[in-house]
């Protein structure tokens, strides 16, 4: 459990670091710490101690303590050429192979990773943000946390903004802030994918997209632009939206609606192959067959959706080519050289989970 003291140092260091304290503004007296806090004296000198020691606070006598300029020699003090990297999920099947390819490419210029894992949860980015702050990293490569949500963390942004900081976002972005980025074409591609299932026949087709993401908006709007190019039998789509955070039972429940349903969809879109995999068990545990009775396509290309029984349909996310990117642009932008953005477009792959409905001959 966090001591008093730690509780007390880390509230104003976070206070510092999100700018609610600016440079040389006067803090408060240690009296009306120990009310805020509610511990003794001796707690709040051992932290106040602290941060005048890490150069977070300075004390003029007889006058009071101040914020300390603890960025003004970011570039020079930096010697550990470290880079910080949040993920929202760093043990998925995207990420390993996404920092594979970003270490091939930064550690070759000396650089190291210091790694954070926000499971898609915007308080756990804030203490990453204020972790990687504190450890003074040369730059910071983000994959953002809920994307399609208001985030409570721009503060931190905005003082990372202001602090001159490299930062890329990958697999999305925020959309307040103008940093380069690596991700994928979702909407465009997701399309794609759509449109081979219309292809093949298949007019009835439910979509399960995760909604907190905004790559799950992207390609929630790339299943709908699909079907409005087939006025004609877009009535006929179907959509279930979830967020990261829902139990699995909670999405088959509204699976089992479906397909229960006398007129049951022919194929189903998932959001990705780590949510297309399950759906397809437990499409067969219901008893119907993949293709025959339902055909049903991730996103991604996981590297175990090709061993599937079937082989699961998906788009080709290029995870190592994203990595190897985007520690190429981190080392421009520490070189304070111009980069662009890089959208990919993934390939479409045909496996055995896809086939024409019965009905089609």
């Amino acid at each position: 459990m966090e001591n008093k003291y730690q509780r007390v140092k880390d509230s104003l260091k976070e206070a510092i670091l999100s700018g609610k304290y600016p440079i040389d503004e006067k803090l408060p007296t240690e009296t009306e710490l120990m009310e805020q806090f509610k511990v003794s004296r001796y707690t709040i000198r051992r932290a106040v101690g602290d941060l005048e020691t890490e150069h977070f606070i300075y004390r003029i006598q007889g006058g009071g303590m101040f914020v300390q300029d603890w960025h003004k020699d970011w570039t020079t003090e930096n010697d550990s050429k470290m880079i910080g990297v949040i993920t929202t999920h760093i043990a998925d099947y995207i990420f390993p192979r996404i920092i594979y390819g970003l270490d091939e490419v930064i550690s070759d210029s000396g650089y190291s990773m210091l790694l954070g894992n926000t499971r898609n949860n915007h308080d756990r980015e804030r203490k990453h943000l204020i972790n990687m702050l504190n450890s003074k990293v040369a730059g910071l490569i983000i994959e953002p946390t809920q994307s399609a949500l208001p985030n409570p963390n721009m503060d931190l942004y905005q003082e990372i903004k202001d602090d001159q900081i490299p930062v890329l976002f990958i697999n999305a972005a925020y959309p307040q802030l103008d940093f380069p980025y690596v991700n994928t074409a979702d909407a465009k591609t997701e399309k794609k994918l759509v449109e081979y299932l219309l292809g093949m026949g298949h007019e009835s087709i439910l979509g399960i997209f995760q909604v907190d993401d905004i790559q799950g908006v992207n390609r929630m709007n790339g299943f709908v632009q699909a079907y409005q190019e087939h006025p004609d039998i877009s009535y006929k789509s179907n959509l279930i939206m979830y967020q990261s955070g829902d139990d699995f039972e909670r999405i088959t429940s509204r699976v089992a609606s479906y397909i229960d349903s006398t007129d049951r969809p022919t194929a189903i879109a998932c959001y990705n192959d780590q949510l297309a995999i399950p759906v397809m068990s437990y499409v067969k545990s219901r008893g119907l067959r993949v293709p025959q009775d339902i055909s049903i396509v991730g996103f991604d290309n996981y590297q175990m959706s090709q061993y599937m029984s079937p082989g699961l349909t998906t788009l080709n996310h290029v995870k190592d080519v994203m990595g190897e990117d985007a520690g190429r642009m981190m080392l421009q932008l520490l070189n304070k050289q111009p980069v662009q953005s890089i959208t990919y477009e993934p390939d479409l792959i045909v496996r055995q989970s896809t086939a024409a409905p019965k009905h089609v001959d």
